[in-house]
């Protein structure tokens, strides 16, 4: 089985979900050049969602992945809440924000069944799930589409757990991965390990086609990953400096700059361990926290801090998400990126 014929698209090349990064530009780009674009929904609306796939449907013909977070909410702490803006306070005081104005709330939400009545009007190629599968309902009802159901597994026995549950296909995404880990079975860091030692054993361990993911920068990154067995990979941070995407302009200067050699997986954004450049807040306070709340209750509580250093051209308290990896990134048009990343296979 090769990821063309399973999923109907040309290159072995899925460009992976970024939610806040990207839309529909950049998932139409790479699906008009033989790849698979992927559109990140767990930070839209369901009225922007329904945009953001009207605008896919209007500008390809070919196959696009639509992406979401299959986390359960957690019940809301006041006393977490109260320590976090606790830990913030001399930043609000640095930057002269009023802590109390901030209101609360979550920012990034799960597959629901609201989603699918949106969902269900465009019917996807291929929905694909972060952080685990939603329920067996609504799972069947994204079957009764025909979409290919692909997620994310960061050990074996993520990888097993999916497989019983009868996915198409496995995404192994190795430690080195920018954004939020797909770990769902247990909160443990240390059961993370690198792409090219997760793939072998995730294919020995179970009998569907492998995705790698994670540190995949170039066509040689490309083809080592198929050289080990995996029918294709899936490529984030190289995309980030692409016109189409819609990384900051404080994101895109540390992924060009030295400062991207350096990341570390952090929960100081969402609440939930994603990799990121090492920034000051991460120095400070120490990239993982245990004063943050749950995810995804960190975000709003961050998030004038972001928006405040932003202004000033700093990415001090910005999520600058990138991969172990950055060295792929280029400032050129989405699809030349993706047929150079294809180019070995």
């Amino acid at each position: 089985m090769t990821l063309q014929r399973l999923l109907g698209i040309e290159l072995p090349i899925i460009q992976a979900p970024m939610a806040g990064a990207h839309g529909s530009a950049l998932v139409v780009a790479v699906s008009n050049a033989g790849g698979l674009g992927s559109l990140p929904c767990a930070m839209f609306s369901l009225d922007a969602m329904r945009s953001e796939l009207a605008a896919i449907k209007a500008h390809t013909g070919k196959p696009f992945n639509v992406n979401f977070f299959c986390h359960t909410p957690p019940t809301p702490s006041v006393e977490r809440e109260a320590a976090w803006r606790a830990t913030l306070a001399p930043y609000y005081k640095e930057y002269g924000i009023d802590a109390d104005a901030i209101p609360a709330g979550a920012g990034r939400a799960p597959f629901s069944s609201e989603a699918a009545d949106v969902l269900s009007e465009f019917r996807p190629a291929v929905v694909s799930f972060h952080f685990g599968l939603p329920s067996a309902a609504l799972l069947a009802r994204v079957r009764t589409w025909g979409s290919k159901i692909i997620s994310s597994a960061t050990t074996v026995d993520e990888a097993r757990w999916l497989e019983e549950r009868g996915v198409d296909a496995i995404i192994a995404q190795g430690f080195e991965a920018g954004g939020h880990r797909g770990i769902f079975l247990s909160d443990d860091l240390t059961s993370q390990v690198g792409t090219m030692a997760l793939l072998p054993q995730i294919m020995h361990a179970v009998k569907l086609p492998v995705i790698a993911a994670g540190g995949i920068a170039d066509a040689r990154g490309v083809a080592a990953a198929m050289a080990l067995g995996a029918i294709g990979v899936q490529v984030g941070t190289a995309y980030l400096l692409c016109p189409e995407a819609t990384t900051s302009a404080v994101h895109r200067a540390a992924l060009k700059s030295d400062a991207a050699r350096h990341t570390a997986l952090t929960n100081l954004f969402t609440g939930r361990a994603a990799r990121a450049i090492v920034n000051r807040i991460m120095k400070e306070l120490g990239p993982i926290n245990t004063a943050v709340p749950a995810f995804p209750l960190a975000t709003t509580a961050i998030a004038p801090l972001r928006a405040q250093a932003e202004k000033q051209g700093s990415g001090a308290f910005s999520p600058l998400w990138s991969g172990q990896n950055a060295s792929g990134c280029k400032e050129i048009p989405a699809a030349q990126l993706t047929l150079e990343l294809a180019a070995d296979t």
